[in-house]
């Protein structure tokens, strides 16, 4: 006997398939007519679709009416006004002010017999820098003495010519002469010894000690050297050292030409130096140069620093914060700013909830505030958040 069931047809009769075609079409209407009505939920009500966000007036004022969300959505607050100082960040660097820094020249050329300083060393006013055979400081010794020993020759015979005159012996001829000479001898030895003032040589020293002493015009620090001991000077424009007088130096910012009218003589700074820095040196601007310099395009801002210990080195780099002058600016949220055709505007209340459009010049940004230079007046109300959904 076989386990095998027997085959059951399951194919639907004829009555059959006719319900299921009823079930199937009674199904797609019920499912339409729900989500027709479902849709007819997320659809707003016809008095919803008439209230508008804003209204654009003629005049292109923006209202926005008592039933508009955008009440909620937007924040109005009077310009408020407050001293401002500008300030500029620049490059700067340590320099030696020119009325200080002394090109040391000879008086005459000649041989360097003795140079007494070396580079870097620290001298004072008056010191002896170096010893120099000179020609032409022999030279003003040998006519020094000739009008000296000619000056004493004269006085003899005046002196003997007056008396001689006194007694009868001597005419008044012979005294005028005498005295002629005398005069002219008195005058010689004068430039003769102006001409050894010029060397800056003593006119009393022995002949092996007859050089040409070159002194330190100022007290400084010896910054350039360019002769050895045995060196010739040919040229007394030749220059043999220079002493930078280092107790004043000048801090020298570097101001873009765009700025350079926003600035004046006298104005706050700080300076910050790379070698100290932890210190704040505050100053004012001592000048500010007429001329821009043509390579950099840049012009220069002199502050000056009493320098005792002589910390502040020149060609340091520093730091230069510039101060203008404080006045009284309009500020606002830098929310407040909307971009418009590549200009900058606000919205500004001309009556309670109406708005218009009005560009404004910025001139300092501060983080989260602004400085308005144009455009706007203290206390008139400002759209500060939400403005650009007034954007039509």
């Amino acid at each position: 006997m076989s386990d095998e069931k027997p085959f059951t047809d399951h194919t639907p009769t004829p009555r059959g398939r006719a319900f299921l075609r009823w079930g199937i079409a009674g199904g797609i209407l019920l499912l339409a007519l729900v989500l027709t009505r479902g849709f007819g939920l997320l659809r707003p009500t016809p008095a919803a679709a008439e209230a508008p966000a804003f209204i654009v007036q003629p005049d292109g004022s923006i209202e926005v009416p008592d039933s508009s969300p955008l009440r909620q959505r937007i924040a109005i607050q009077a310009a408020a006004s407050r001293p401002m100082r500008a300030e500029l960040d620049l490059p700067g660097v340590v320099e030696i002010d020119p009325a200080r820094n002394a090109v040391v020249l000879p008086a005459a050329g000649g041989r360097v017999r003795e140079l007494r300083v070396g580079l870097g060393e620290r001298v004072k006013r008056g010191q002896v820098l170096a010893i120099i055979d000179s020609p032409d400081v022999s030279q003003a010794y040998d006519d020094d003495d000739k009008a000296a020993d000619a000056l004493k020759l004269t006085e003899r015979n005046l002196a003997r010519q007056q008396q001689q005159f006194d007694a009868g012996a001597a005419s008044e001829r012979d005294l005028d002469q005498a005295r002629s000479d005398h005069t002219q001898a008195v005058a010689e030895y004068g430039r003769t010894q102006a001409r050894l003032k010029a060397f800056e040589a003593p006119p009393a020293l022995p002949g092996a000690a007859r050089g040409l002493a070159v002194r330190a015009p100022v007290s400084g620090s010896v910054t350039a050297l360019s002769i050895a001991a045995g060196t010739m000077i040919n040229d007394a424009a030749q220059s043999i050292m220079t002493i930078a007088d280092l107790s004043t130096v000048w801090v020298t910012a570097l101001v873009a030409e765009k700025d350079a009218g926003s600035l004046a003589a006298g104005a706050d700074a700080d300076v910050r130096l790379l070698a100290y820095p932890d210190k704040v040196m505050k100053g004012k601007v001592l000048f500010v140069s007429d001329v821009i310099e043509a390579d950099s395009r840049r012009n220069k801002v002199r502050i000056a620093f009493p320098n005792p210990g002589l910390a502040l080195k020149p060609n340091m780099f520093a730091t230069v914060t510039l101060y203008g002058p404080a006045r009284s600016q309009v500020v606002l949220p830098t929310s407040a700013l909307l971009m418009n055709n590549d200009r900058i505007s606000v919205f500004v209340a001309k009556q309670p909830w109406v708005f218009v459009r009005r560009p404004v010049e910025l001139d300092l940004e501060e983080s989260s505030t602004v400085a308005i230079r144009a455009g706007l007046a203290a206390g008139e109300q400002v759209v500060v958040r939400g403005g650009i959904l007034l954007n039509d």
